[in-house]
């Protein structure tokens, strides 16, 4: 017979020997995200965005828009440029959506990830909660950033209600293209 102890074992058990490497090995090779020296997490954008998220129904319509795609840092940007007059150009640094991609969203899958309901994982939910909306304090760190510089602008014979609007859709998410051919 042909068969290796470990296939013989398989077949007699009916159990398999652990794999030494997980099906999602995470790849370490990306380098660490090097963030600007003078970042400053508590600042005005910051600010509105707590004060904002307290507001009725705001928490629930941002989080349901999150859910189809939207940044909910972009949104409050958005918002807050308009609520400055200020037109929101729909750009923003590379350094924002890379934490934004590696680090916030990672840190939301692993919490949503978690069940719900199992009593022995709440503190580990609570934690990761913690961890999550520090990242985004550093996110919306990084958008004020590249908003105080790349947003200068007032709007001009705009209402705020259109200009609010005009912001929410540079805000928006782009859909793919797709090929008529």
């Amino acid at each position: 017979n042909m068969l290796s102890f470990y296939q013989r074992k398989v077949f007699r058990e009916g159990t398999a020997p652990m794999s030494v490497r997980s099906a999602t090995t995470p790849d370490f090779s990306t380098p660490p995200l090097e963030l600007p020296a003078d970042l400053e997490p508590d600042n005005p954008l910051w600010r509105f965005a707590l004060a904002f998220w307290k507001r009725p129904d705001v928490q629930n319509s941002c989080l349901a828009l999150q859910n189809q795609g939207w940044s909910v840092t972009r949104i409050l940007g958005a918002a807050w440029l308009a609520l400055s007059g200020r037109v929101f150009a729909g750009v923003e640094d590379a350094t924002v959506t890379e934490w934004r991609d590696r680090v916030t969203v990672a840190l939301r899958s692993a919490r949503k990830s978690l069940p719900g309901s199992a009593d022995n994982c709440q503190k580990l939910r609570t934690g990761i909660a913690g961890l999550e909306l520090e990242a985004e304090q550093i996110e919306l760190a990084l958008s004020w950033r590249t908003l105080m510089t790349i947003n200068p602008e007032h709007a001009d014979m705009q209402g705020r209600d259109a200009l609010i609007i005009n912001n929410l859709f540079a805000a928006a998410p782009t859909l793919p293209v797709e090929d008529d051919a």
